[in-house]
């Protein structure tokens, strides 16, 4: 995620400035959006392995996850699509098969946002930064790859609203 919001600032070698302007912002803007989802599904599944019982009744289901996604990826209008909308879970094999995993892809979200803001910073130690992160691979904790990134790792409320706060700032550029 942090090399396709990094690459985004080069688009214009392959793309006029204006398509290749559209698709850096389509980028950023699926990330935002994206955010809220990965953290419903999360949220949703720590219901499920809670509450084993009440999660094998396909109605408590459903309602344990309208209320994480209400809660959690509110504004949009789901009029007639109820049903699609409590089944929305469904159409994520990680929780099927890789449970607790796709919250990582958010964690990854976190990082790419603040590794981009760096970018436009500093681009040379960021991009300098982030190699020294991947070298050291599966050998690190991912707070150390972050560290090794030059980038703060967290979910925390706080992290999260400076997150949300770059991407704003990003997007009214």
């Amino acid at each position: 995620m942090g090399m396709e919001l990094l690459a985004a600032a080069h688009l214009d070698a392959f793309y006029d400035a204006d398509t290749g302007t559209r698709a850096a912002r389509h980028q950023l803007e699926q990330l935002v959006l994206f955010l809220p989802h990965a953290a419903a599904i999360d949220a949703f599944q720590h219901w499920v392995y809670t509450r084993p019982d009440e999660a094998s009744d396909r109605a408590a289901r459903d309602a344990a996850w309208l209320a994480q996604h209400r809660r959690l990826c509110p504004g949009v209008d789901w009029s007639g699509l109820e049903a699609d909308r409590a089944a929305l879970w469904q159409r994520r094999l990680h929780v099927f098969e890789l449970p607790f995993y796709y919250i990582e892809y958010a964690i990854a979200g976190l990082g790419a946002v603040r590794l981009h803001r760096r970018a436009l910073a500093e681009p040379a130690a960021a991009v300098a930064d982030l190699r020294r992160a991947l070298a050291l691979g599966a050998r690190a904790r991912l707070p150390d790859l972050f560290a090794a990134a030059g980038l703060y790792f967290g979910t925390d409320r706080n992290t999260v609203r400076r997150a949300a706060a770059a991407c704003r700032e990003l997007l009214d550029l």
